[in-house]
């Protein structure tokens, strides 16, 4: 009785904000590797595989809402599970 479940496939675009509508809960029971630009980016908010972006945050900033500030990286981006 010992069943691996495959996990969900991995979408073109993912956000860790729960409010955002490119968050999948699913995802995020196991752990979501990115790599861009060759580099293993731990800090990322969002990502879009087809535009080939990432988000992260900038800085210390925040919104008026408390939420981190991000900035758009544009470059080559893979996502994997760890």
């Amino acid at each position: 009785m010992n069943e691996t479940i495959a996990p969900p496939a991995l979408p073109d675009r993912l956000s860790i904000d729960a409010h955002s509508p490119y968050h999948v809960a699913a995802v995020f029971e196991r752990e979501v590797g990115i790599r861009f630009n060759d580099k293993d980016r731990f800090d990322v908010v969002e990502y879009c595989i087809s535009e080939g972006w990432i988000k992260v945050p900038a800085g210390k900033t925040v919104d008026r809402k408390g939420n981190p500030l991000a900035i758009k990286l544009k470059g080559r981006v893979e996502v994997f599970y760890r």
